[in-house]
């Protein structure tokens, strides 16, 4: 008898239609992941398909806000339709406004829209999600940012969502042994939320998010201990 194939492991990863979020999505259908991945806007999910090609029936692209309760759920559900959940990617962010104020300048408003995002989003579906990364011993993984320890004028707010988003990936990681829980530094990007904090400043000497994408599967094959690491220290920490 010829043994049954195994089935492909599913990610979910939030943010997936543009910078470093699309092209992890890209690499990880490229090594047989099936992806459920999600945007505000529903154009540039189908954009993300057409580069997939044939590939793209392993995509299921799901329109909407992380802060939607809704939304979450339709995510939820496609993950259930596929009956498994090997890894968690919380990508989607916002910078709140722009260009970048002090916080002398941030408003109540600023900070419940940068926090639904960054942190309240994150946090409940993860808990909705829970389940079925425990069944697998699966990954969390989120994409943190050095402005989370680092204090920058202008990164205030960004950067202390991004420091709970570290503190609430990695209490789930301490109270579910089951899975292995991350928060990934990625470092500067050549990507549009960048250019935005930078107005009118030339940020090609960035690298783009591409290069970002082979330390993230490192880390899913050589599965360190949960913590918080530097993508660019990746290679010298799971080898």
């Amino acid at each position: 008898m010829n043994p049954e194939p195994t089935p492909r492991p599913v990610a979910l990863v939030t943010g997936g239609s543009a910078g470093l979020g699309r092209d992890l999505v890209l690499a990880l259908v490229g090594v047989g992941w099936t992806v459920v991945t999600d945007a505000r806007r529903p154009g540039p999910l189908a954009d993300l398909s057409g580069l997939l090609g044939t590939d793209s029936a392993q995509v299921v692209a799901v329109a909407g806000d992380v802060t939607d309760a809704a939304h979450r759920g339709g995510l939820l559900a496609a993950v259930e339709r596929l009956g498994r959940l090997d890894l968690l990617v919380h990508n989607a962010s916002t910078l709140g406004p722009t260009p970048l104020p002090p916080l002398t300048g941030v408003s109540m408003d600023d900070l419940q829209t940068v926090w639904r995002t960054n942190v309240g989003g994150p946090l409940v579906l993860t808990a909705a999600l829970l389940p079925h990364l425990v069944a697998s011993r699966g990954v969390l993984l989120s994409i943190s940012s050095d402005a989370a320890v680092a204090h920058y004028p202008g990164w205030g707010l960004y950067g202390a969502s991004k420091a709970a988003l570290d503190h609430v990936t990695l209490t789930y990681g301490a109270e579910n042994p089951e899975i292995a829980a991350y928060a990934v530094d990625p470092g500067d990007m050549r990507t549009a939320m960048h250019q935005a904090a930078f107005p009118g400043e030339d940020i090609s000497d960035r690298p783009l998010p591409a290069t970002v994408v082979p330390q993230l599967l490192a880390l899913l094959r050589h599965r360190p201990p949960s913590g918080r690491y530097r993508a660019a220290d990746l290679g010298a920490e799971v080898s």
